[in-house]
């Protein structure tokens, strides 16, 4: 029986178990590649799609799958971009890991190019730094880079990205691209098997090498070793070093102090957990990408909660996702709140936010949250929106610019005369500062 007609039958079996919005919304998206060696290829048509099936669907397809075909093992891939037009081969787990021309991209993933990464003043030196490496590999000044910073938060993505723009030039760069611990399998199987000098002629002859979460070289004093050696044949012959690490190679310990000395020798860029515009623009940016329409306030709230990382963020958007594609549920505020609830944990869930504070403010001004934020300069709405100014920059310590987005997209200039306003007002105006009292115990921030 060929690999069609084995999905076919899958697939009919798979009907009868899955619900039809799910059916339609996921499996049905799944493409047959072909079957070799026992193993069965399948081809999902995005990132997106890919984690949720093999988060969710996984075990059901492969169980399927083995009751018409039991000798096949289910494997999963991910299709490229069809704007570029780049074939996605697979890779057996002890070849090493190279690309050379665009037909040959394994492990990079061809979403992650430097147009779909969202920048913001947390990362844009970093972003910065990564499109000068990719525009001209080797420059003196950028060489070796290590983008470092905390999970999630993009290095990976700009890793990738200069992979990617290597390999779409004319005239392709040898790109090598592995994580620290693909470098370490790939030295201990080279050894194994002696064959130490293919491992070196795969890496040495790299015209870039792209290596990832370098912080796990610590304590293998061989792979240490091999890598000095491996840094210094690139380095010396011109050829252009990138790294990632969780932290400023510094503040590393067990590594070799030579190690540290090349390392701290190049460019180091950092990359901060994103401020709120940033959140925002991540998630709205995730939503349009997945046709999901929900309100911006709602979007904004995910952010004022969701503070650490891009992957949670983007987990939040699939779990929307999946409730209005799988349960043809109302994307609503009950929704966003459990949501933001699984994430964050209970207690964090009850921390104050800008949305408590408006709502605080409006209640005990009596204006509307439309008033407050719109141009209206009457005097009880203007001191309202003052109020909410002064308490978001006392209370949360919110940057001015991220104030003024929420209160209508006022300026930071206009944020601080609002604060120097209300401050003038609590000295000299008693009644006023029992309202603003009133607003501090209503939302709980004694």
């Amino acid at each position: 029986m060929d690999y069609k007609n084995i999905w076919k039958k899958t697939l009919k079996n798979l009907k009868k178990d899955l619900p039809q919005h799910a059916f339609e919304a996921w499996i049905d998206t799944l493409d047959p590649i072909g079957s070799s060696d026992s193993i069965f290829i399948l081809e999902a048509p995005n990132q997106f799609a890919y984690d949720w099936i093999i988060n969710n669907y996984f075990d059901l397809i492969q169980t399927e799958l083995q009751t018409v075909e039991p000798s096949l093992v289910l494997k999963i891939s991910i299709a490229p971009q069809s704007s570029q037009n780049i074939r996605v081969t697979q890779i057996q787990e002890d070849e090493p890991t190279k690309q050379n021309s665009p037909g040959r991209r394994v492990n990079i993933n061809p979403g992650s190019i430097f147009s779909s990464f969202i920048e913001g003043p947390n990362n844009i030196f970093a972003k910065n730094a990564a499109e000068k490496v990719a525009k001209n590999p080797g420059a003196v000044g950028f060489n070796p880079l290590i983008i470092y910073g905390g999970v999630g938060l993009g290095k990976t993505h700009l890793l990738h990205s200069i992979a990617n723009s290597l390999l779409m030039e004319k005239s392709p760069k040898n790109v090598v691209l592995a994580s620290s611990e693909k470098f370490t399998n790939d030295f201990i199987s080279s050894i194994q098997q002696n064959k130490s000098l293919n491992f070196s002629k795969v890496y040495r002859n790299a015209d870039i090498l792209l290596i990832d979460d370098i912080q796990f070289f610590q304590g293998k004093e061989q792979t240490q070793e091999q890598f000095f050696h491996t840094f210094n044949d690139l380095y010396n012959a011109g050829k252009q070093i990138v790294m990632t690490a969780d932290r400023y190679p510094g503040e590393m310990v067990g590594l070799q102090d030579r190690l540290l000395s090349r390392f701290q020798s190049g460019l180091h860029a950092d990359i901060q957990p994103p401020d709120f515009e940033t959140r925002v623009a991540i998630l709205s940016k995730k939503a349009k990408e997945n046709n999901l329409k929900i309100q911006f306030k709602m979007l904004e709230k995910i952010a004022s909660y969701v503070r650490t990382n891009i992957r949670d963020l983007e987990s939040c958007i699939t779990k929307v996702y999946a409730h209005s594609t799988l349960s043809n549920g109302e994307i609503n505020e009950a929704l966003i709140d459990s949501i933001i609830r699984e994430r964050v944990g209970d207690k964090n869930f009850q921390r104050v936010n800008i949305h408590d504070v408006i709502d605080g403010v409006c209640k005990i001004f009596a204006v509307s949250e439309e008033e407050l934020i719109g141009k209206s300069r009457r005097q009880n709405i203007a001191e309202a929106r003052q109020v909410a100014a002064y308490l978001c920059r006392e209370v949360l310590d919110m940057p001015l610019n991220t104030i003024g987005i929420h209160l209508g997209g006022r300026d930071h200039t206009t944020i601080i005369h609002a604060h120097k306003k209300v401050e003038d007002l609590l000295i000299k105006d008693n009644k006023f500062k029992r309202k603003v009292d009133i607003v501090f115990n209503e939302i709980n921030l004694n």
